[in-house]
């Protein structure tokens, strides 16, 4: 396999999120650069977003292929992507993916690839590919300890999971068990997930490492008889961005280390409470931070200054003054974590963000809000490179608890263990490179060799 010399040709189908797309393009860099030909199949709006990523080195090994939703009355073409998406309107996007499928089997019928990767979300996506002769294999973005906790509640109901560090509170398992049951026209999204998993031929693919993830890794494979294979951490190369080089010269005005990145991902917008807990947090530790705020496509208003005034508690800007940068929409999150200022990351704990602080040796301030967040927050606490902030009984933020947190992280001997293995953590990631990816390159060849459509 080391020696092969022909292409292999692979179509990838996302889900429509950032959190997503951004994974599945890394993979496709990784892929290239081992002899394969991707076909990358999104919507115009994503594609668009991503174009400037594939530099000259990929170009000519990774294709864009448009995939057009139908034109639905309250889902114009710059809502076909999560980024933005105001999120009464998330049910509306799932069925319009799904109503693609048409279109989606006349781009795979011509392009006629030697493999489909595709996402959680998408069971009609590997049926087509299978109806084709053409495998299909499921490549997951977010963690093993998510999909292993899922996979354990629907197996082994009343069971405790065997590893008792990941659980869920009160407050979480009402909004986990929403989760499960929501459904576009009948069918539930974990219908969905778990046909997805089911379809996908002899190995899934995970965004993940052994390092920190092994015994999910080992007890997923046990429970679903499928080889689970990590193709690494998969972190975006920081990338200079002219228009924001006022964050970067603000951040080298700051001491090593003293400095808080706080985000919450690009599809997850906080409450008005959440956000002045927060803001009362961030301002009572005294420390330095770089906070993005975010709001949905169209509740902008017609200036930024106002739409943060108006959601951050009154004085508050006035108050923190020079300490504090709060940047509204999109800053470069790869470049702020790798700066050298930056002693600690405010996160929502989303897959892509831990991996990038994890790569960056930078330690976790966990404020997980929805999603698979508890779980990677738990995790991240279990490995030792972050502390979570603590919510009340009815999952309310309190900002004397945000403060602690965040001195403690950042400079408090409680945190010392936690930057430590942080720092540790982040080399060790460097040093062992792409030893994950080789391993799952061999993996699909193996299929590409023999093809095969029977999962």
């Amino acid at each position: 396999m080391e020696g092969r010399t022909e292409s292999i040709n692979v179509l990838m189908l996302p889900w429509l999120g950032h959190g997503h797309i951004s994974p599945f393009l890394e993979l496709a860099k990784k892929l290239a650069e081992r002899n394969f030909h991707i076909f990358f199949c999104s919507t115009p709006v994503n594609l668009g977003t991503i174009k400037d990523q594939i530099s000259q080195k990929y170009s000519p090994s990774i294709e864009l292929v448009e995939l057009h939703l139908p034109s639905l009355p309250d889902l114009p073409p710059h809502y076909h992507t999560t980024k933005g998406l105001p999120p009464h309107l998330m049910p509306t996007l799932k069925k319009a993916f799904e109503m693609a499928s048409p279109g989606f089997h006349k781009i795979i019928k011509s392009l006629r690839p030697d493999l489909l990767i595709y996402d959680f979300l998408q069971p009609w996506a590997p049926a087509l590919a299978s109806s084709l002769n053409i495998p299909g294999v499921e490549f997951l973005c977010c963690s093993t300890v998510m999909t292993c906790f899922v996979k354990h509640i629907s197996l082994y109901p009343g069971i405790n999971f065997p590893f008792p560090g990941i659980y869920l509170r009160e407050y979480e398992t009402h909004k986990f068990n929403l989760l499960l049951e929501s459904s576009v026209d009948g069918v539930k999204d974990a219908d969905k997930i778990e046909e997805c998993f089911k379809q996908s031929l002899d190995v899934v693919l995970v965004k993940t490492f052994r390092e920190i993830e092994a015994e999910y890794i080992d007890y997923l494979s046990d429970i679903t008889s499928k080889k689970i294979v990590p193709v690494g951490p998969l972190v975006q190369d920081s990338i200079y961005e002219e228009e924001r080089k006022g964050i970067i010269e603000w951040l080298d005005k700051k001491e090593r280390k003293s400095t808080l990145f706080v985000s919450f991902g690009t599809e997850f917008f906080l409450s008005k409470e959440d956000m002045e807990e927060i803001a009362y947090g961030l301002e009572l530790s005294m420390l330095n931070f770089i906070w993005v705020v975010r709001f949905p496509v169209g509740e902008q208003t017609s200036t930024t200054s106002t739409t943060l005034e108006a959601s951050l508690p009154e004085g508050f800007l006035e108050r923190v003054g020079d300490r504090g940068m709060v940047v509204e929409g999109w800053a470069p999150q790869a470049r702020i974590l790798e700066h050298s200022s930056i002693g600690g990351f405010v996160s929502h704990c989303g897959w892509s963000s831990v991996m990038e602080s994890m790569k960056n040796g930078v330690p976790i301030v966990a404020m997980p809000m929805h999603l698979d967040q508890p779980c990677n927050a738990r995790l991240v606490e279990d490995v030792g490179v972050g502390i979570e902030v603590k919510r009340d009984g009815n999952g309310n933020l309190h900002r004397e608890e945000v403060a602690m947190v965040i001195q403690a992280v950042v400079m408090g001997e409680k945190g010392e263990s936690v930057r430590k293995k942080a720092k540790e953590l982040g080399q060790n990631m460097i040093n062992n490179g792409d030893q994950e990816i080789d391993e799952a390159v061999e993996e699909l060849v193996k299929l590409c060799l023999n093809k095969n459509c029977n999962p």
